[in-house]
């Protein structure tokens, strides 16, 4: 998925930036997230008016979408590769790549884009929920991979299901 976000992005360049010039310049942050009502002077000086400073912003989320997507299928190639030796590297990359993720959509979406920038009162570029679906298909796996790997544990599965006995 990253990939896949990562390459829209690099091809489809123009698109996401227009999200990420208004978020970073917060034009559309008005009072009660109404079109055409009064930008809130209240927070209009987090604003970003430089606009190098948005697409090197945006640059930077691209780049590290780009990472987070190298790092997942280094992950992934590894988790084949690793088959029968515990998968100690393969888990390694995921935790990495998967953390990536939700820095990316959680720290930079929702936390600097959604509360600094005020994201969230945006009714045109309003990406929270957006960020929480990504957030949530990376933090699933990653919890995933904290599970007891279910290997046996030295008792056999009837000694395991009614606490009896030992093997």
């Amino acid at each position: 998925m990253m990939a896949l976000i990562a390459f829209g992005n690099i091809t489809d360049f123009d698109t996401n930036h227009q999200f990420v010039d208004h978020v970073l310049k917060m034009d559309t942050t008005n009072f009660g997230g109404e079109p055409g009502a009064d930008l809130d002077p209240d927070v209009m000086w987090r604003a970003i008016d430089s606009g190098g400073l948005r697409t090197a912003g945006y640059v930077l989320i691209i780049a590290w979408e780009t990472l987070a997507a190298l790092v997942l299928i280094a992950a992934v190639v590894a988790w084949i590769a690793e088959r029968r030796a515990g998968h100690p590297r393969a888990r390694a990359l995921s935790v990495i790549g998967l953390l990536k993720v939700i820095l990316l959509f959680f720290g930079g979406f929702l936390d600097i884009g959604g509360e600094w920038f005020q994201m969230w009162r945006s009714s045109a570029w309003n990406g929270t929920e957006s960020a929480l679906r990504n957030i949530i298909v990376a933090a699933i796996p990653l919890l995933l991979l904290f599970l007891p790997a279910g290997r046996d544990s030295g008792r056999s599965t009837a000694t395991a299901d009614t606490g009896a006995g030992e093997r």
